[in-house]
C-alpha cells in the first residue's frame, strides 16, 4: 500500500488535495500532519474536525519550543526581512522537519503540501524535504488549481469546508507574528480595516515601560521574571500588542520576483529586536556592530528562504555567537504611540565610559581634549589636497580660455 504524508490545516487547499492525491496521484492512503508553532487552538479544531469528517488519520506534533527557540535565535542576528520580522519564514522549515519525520515513521513514500505556484512556502517546504528519497508532491501548483476551481471542487465532491480561509483573508499566525494578506488587500492603494489586526490595539496616547534582560544575546526576562521562550513571547504579544506595537504593511519582494503587498502583526518580536539592538550599541564596538550588520543581513535573507540549516549559516552563526558573549543586561523599552523604543540600557560589559565622554570633564587618564587638535587636522586631509587639485586644474583651464585665440586683444 502506497502512503502519502500530508501538510495539513483543515482549510481549503490542503482539503481539496487529499482525494487529488488518491484520484490524481494514485496514492492508496493519505495521512494529514499538522504542526504546532503557535497557532490558535481553533485552528486545530478545524483541522481535527475536517480529518474526522473525511477520515483521514491526522498527527498533530508540538514543536512550539523548537519554534520560539529559533526565533531567539533571531533576535541575536537581528533578523528582518525588508522591514519586517521573519515569522512565516522561519516556521516553515520547523514545520517541513517535523512531517517528513511522521512521514519516515508511518511508511509514507510521498509527502505533501497545498502550497500554490506563487508563494515562498513551496520553496520552503521542500528544501527540507528534497533532502529525502520520499517522492514530493504540489497538487496546486502542479494541476494548475484556482481557488475557484477548488470551491467548485470541494461543492461537487462535498468536502467538508466552507469557504477556504474562513473569511475574506488568509491569515497565518504563529508564536513570533501573524501574516494577513489576499482579496481587496492585495490592492496597494487600499487602505487595511481595523478588522483585521487581532494581536493590536490601535496606538493611543497611553504609555508604560517595562525592562527586559538578556543574557548572551537572549532574552530571559521581563521586569525581573524569568519566562520559557514561549512564554517570553506569549507575553509580549499580549503587553506590546496592547499598545499597538508591531504593525508592518509592506510591499515584499518574494523568492521568485513577485511583488506583493503584505500585513504582518508582531508585538513581541518588534519589542525583543529593538531592545536587543539597542544593548548590543552599548556593549559592542563600532568595528563588530559595522561588520555584524552585513553577517545580520546575510543570517536574515537566508532565514527568508527558509535555509536557515545552510553551511554559510552555521558560519555566520560563529560571528553572531562570539559577540553575543558580552550582550548581558538589561534594556527598558518604553511602548508609546504604536512604538517600542528603547529609553535605558546597562551592561556590565559596556564599551562606554560616561567621564570620558562628558562635555564636563576636561582630563581623564591621558587623555586630554587638546590632544584631538592632531586628529582634526589630519582628518580630512586627503579630501582637501584632491579638492585642490581639482581647482588648479580648473583655474589653468580658464587661463588657457582667456589667452587662446579668441581672446586677444583687437587693438594690438
Amino acid at each position: 500500500m502506497t502512503r502519502v504524508a500530508l501538510a495539513f490545516s483543515g482549510g481549503l487547499d490542503t482539503t481539496v488535495c487529499v482525494p487529488l492525491l488518491e484520484e490524481e496521484y494514485g496514492y492508496d492512503d493519505v495521512i494529514g500532519v499538522t504542526v504546532d508553532v503557535g497557532q490558535p487552538a481553533s485552528e486545530f479544531e478545524e483541522a481535527e474536525e475536517t480529518a474526522e469528517a473525511l477520515g483521514l488519520d491526522h498527527y498533530v506534533v508540538d514543536a512550539k519550543e523548537e519554534f520560539a527557540q529559533l526565533c531567539l535565535d533571531s533576535v541575536r542576528a537581528n533578523a528582518t526581512y525588508q522591514g519586517y520580522p521573519l515569522g512565516t519564514a522561519l516556521a516553515r522549515p520547523v514545520i517541513a522537519n517535523a512531517i517528513l519525520e511522521v512521514a519516515e515513521e508511518q511508511g509514507c513514500t510521498g509527502i505533501a503540501h497545498g502550497c500554490t505556484g506563487k508563494g515562498n512556502d513551496q520553496l520552503r517546504f521542500e528544501a527540507v524535504w528534497r533532502d529525502s528519497d520520499l517522492e514530493v508532491i504540489a497538487p496546486v501548483r502542479e494541476l494548475g488549481l484556482t481557488r475557484e476551481w477548488e470551491q467548485e471542487y470541494a461543492d461537487e465532491k462535498g468536502l467538508p469546508v466552507e469557504g477556504g480561509s474562513g473569511g475574506d483573508w488568509s491569515v497565518d499566525t504563529n508564536l513570533w507574528s501573524r501574516s494577513v494578506e489576499g482579496d481587496e488587500l492585495e490592492d496597494p492603494s487600499y487602505v487595511p480595516p481595523k478588522e483585521i489586526y487581532e494581536w493590536t490595539n490601535d496606538p493611543s496616547a497611553e504609555t508604560q515601560e517595562i525592562e527586559i534582560a538578556f543574557e548572551k544575546g537572549y532574552p530571559i526576562a521581563v521586569d525581573g521574571v524569568e519566562y520559557d521562550p514561549v512564554d517570553l513571547i506569549e507575553h509580549l504579544n499580549g503587553v506590546a500588542g496592547a499598545y499597538g506595537v508591531g504593525r508592518t504593511d509592506s510591499m515584499e519582494d518574494r523568492m521568485l520576483g513577485l511583488k506583493v503587498r503584505e500585513n504582518y502583526e508582531h508585538p513581541a518580536a518588534t519589542t525583543l529586536l529593538n531592545a536587543h539592538e539597542a544593548l548590543e550599541g552599548l556593549v559592542l564596538t563600532q568595528e563588530e556592530r559595522e561588520f555584524k550588520q552585513l553577517i545580520d543581513q546575510r543570517w536574515s535573507k537566508k532565514g527568508y528562504e527558509g535555509l536557515i540549516d545552510a553551511p554559510l549559516v552555521d558560519a555566520l552563526e560563529g560571528f553572531v555567537d562570539e559577540t553575543q558573549q558580552r550582550v548581558t543586561g538589561t534594556v527598558t523599552i518604553r511602548f508609546e504611540g504604536g512604538q517600542a523604543r528603547a529609553v535605558a540600557r546597562d551592561s556590565e560589559y559596556a564599551a562606554y565610559s560616561a567621564e570620558h565622554a562628558s562635555f564636563d570633564t576636561e582630563t581623564v587618564g591621558k587623555i586630554e581634549q587638546e590632544d584631538a587638535t592632531g586628529v582634526a587636522k589630519y582628518h580630512g586631509f586627503q579630501r582637501r589636497l584632491a579638492n585642490s587639485v581639482t581647482e588648479n586644474e580648473d583655474e589653468d583651464t580658464e587661463v588657457e580660455l582667456a589667452t587662446d585665440g579668441s581672446g586677444e586683444n583687437e587693438d594690438e
